[in-house]
C-alpha cells in the first residue's frame, strides 16, 4: 500500500490532517484574538445531530486558566498513581498554554430529542447522549485542525473527565457534560508522529 504521505499531500486540508500533532509545551507567545476566533468558528461549523449544536465553548486565559490548572493538580492526589500522573501532566499543559478552550455538551439534544422522537426516556437518554458526544467530538477535531492550519499547536485533554463534576462546577455549568480541554499555543518544538497501524489492518472492504 502506498505511503500515506502521498495521499495526504494533495491539498491544504489533507496536509493539516497529516501535520496535526499533540503539543503539550508551548512558547511564551500569545495567540491572537483573530486566530482564536477562527478556531472557535471552525469548531462551531462541525456537523451535529439534527443540527442541534449541543456544544458550548469556554475560553480560559490568565487567572481562570491558572486556577483550573491548580485545581486539577491539587485534586490529582485523590486518584491512583497512573491517573494522578496524567492529571498532573494535563495541569502542566493547561498552565503552560496562553489560552485554553473547554468543550462541553449542554444536554439540550437529550431533552429535545426525547420529545421529538417520542421515545422512552431511558432509551432516549442513552441514544441522544451518544449523539451529543459525537457532535462535540467533531467540533473538537475541527478545532485541532484549524489550529494546525494556523501554525498553532493543541492537545486534546480528555482525562479531566475523571473529575467531571468539579470541572463543570468550576465553569459554572453543573448541568452539562465535560468533553475536552484544549490548550492552544505556539509549539516549543515539533510534535512527534506516533506510529500508526498499517491501513490494511483497520480497513475492511465488502
Amino acid at each position: 500500500m502506498q505511503d500515506p504521505k502521498t495521499h495526504l499531500d494533495r491539498n491544504e486540508t489533507l496536509r493539516s490532517i497529516r501535520d496535526r500533532r499533540s503539543i503539550r509545551t508551548f512558547a511564551d507567545r500569545q495567540v491572537s484574538d483573530d486566530d482564536l476566533l477562527a478556531i472557535l468558528h471552525a469548531a462551531h461549523q462541525a456537523p451535529s445531530a439534527h443540527n442541534q449544536q449541543p456544544w458550548k465553548f469556554i475560553v480560559l486565559k490568565d487567572k481562570a486558566k491558572n486556577d483550573l490548572a491548580a485545581m486539577v493538580s491539587e485534586r490529582s492526589s485523590n486518584f491512583p498513581k497512573p491517573s494522578a500522573a496524567l492529571l498532573r501532566m494535563a495541569s502542566r499543559s493547561i498552565i503552560n498554554a496562553p489560552v485554553v478552550v473547554a468543550v462541553m455538551n449542554t444536554g439540550e439534544l437529550i431533552e429535545r430529542g426525547t420529545e421529538l422522537f417520542k421515545m422512552d426516556k431511558e432509551i432516549a437518554h442513552d441514544f441522544f447522549r451518544i449523539m451529543e458526544v459525537q457532535s462535540s467530538a467533531a467540533s473538537v477535531q475541527n478545532m485541532l485542525l484549524a489550529a494546525t492550519s494556523l501554525g498553532l499547536g493543541t492537545v486534546w485533554l480528555g482525562v479531566l473527565a475523571l473529575m467531571q463534576k468539579e470541572v463543570l462546577g468550576f465553569f459554572g455549568e453543573p448541568e452539562g457534560e465535560f468533553v475536552a480541554i484544549v490548550p492552544i499555543g505556539y509549539p516549543v518544538k515539533p510534535g512527534v508522529q506516533p506510529a500508526k497501524h498499517a491501513l490494511d489492518m483497520v480497513v475492511k472492504y465488502l
